[in-house]
């Protein structure tokens, strides 16, 4: 995923823009930065409301889902092999079922009350899934496992682009601040307004 310098949303991303970064759209690269902008956008919300809301805001990633819809425009030989390939070859492949638990759980299990956590599976994909030397697990896939928290890309770390991304998405919608939640915790604007001179164009 590559935003830019997000000049699709600096245009309020109205038509003819199609794409973060202001570029013609490309369905594959259009999915990757949604995923970016989503996972910016809850760690932007941990950042901005959990200290004085309390609210718990999670990322996560289920594993490769292959057999939804998400494929329907491919070639009737891919949507056939893309989901064996997952299974036999690369062993990350995760039914909808299981993803659907695996969501249930960052919802509802104690162990991830942790708010600002991107959570995955170490499970059986033989390409990620593994442990690092110091005992933890890097990387995700596959079904079965331990849910662990995850280290998000150095691209949802930005923190000038996520308050950049954030604040075209307000405008963009219409929100105000005030709008979103009453209860600002006031580090996190200090933390945006020293940023200021950094997202500025």
């Amino acid at each position: 995923a590559d935003l830019g310098k997000l000049q699709g949303f600096e245009k309020g991303a109205k038509k003819p823009v199609e794409m973060a970064d202001g570029k013609p759209f490309f369905g594959a690269k259009a999915y990757k930065d949604s995923k970016v902008c989503n996972m910016m956008t809850v760690s932007e919300l941990h950042r901005r409301y959990h200290d004085t809301t309390g609210i718990v805001f999670s990322s996560m990633y289920p594993g490769c889902i292959a057999e939804t819809a998400l494929f329907r425009e491919k070639r009737p030989w891919f949507r056939k092999a893309f989901p064996w390939f997952m299974k036999y070859v690369t062993g990350g492949y995760v039914g909808e079922q299981e993803a659907g638990e695996r969501l249930a759980q960052v919802i509802d299990d104690p162990k991830c009350s942790k708010s600002g956590v991107y959570w995955s599976w170490n499970g059986g994909a033989k390409t990620v899934g593994v442990y690092s030397p110091d005992g933890k697990p890097r990387g995700a896939g596959g079904s079965g496992g331990e849910i662990f928290e995850n280290q998000q890309s150095d691209a949802v770390c930005d923190l000038p682009t996520a308050i950049k991304m954030w604040e075209y998405s307000a405008k963009a919608v219409g929100l105000r601040g005030n709008e979103i939640c009453k209860d600002v915790d006031p580090k996190s604007l200090e933390t945006t307004q020293r940023l200021a001179p950094l997202v500025a164009f």
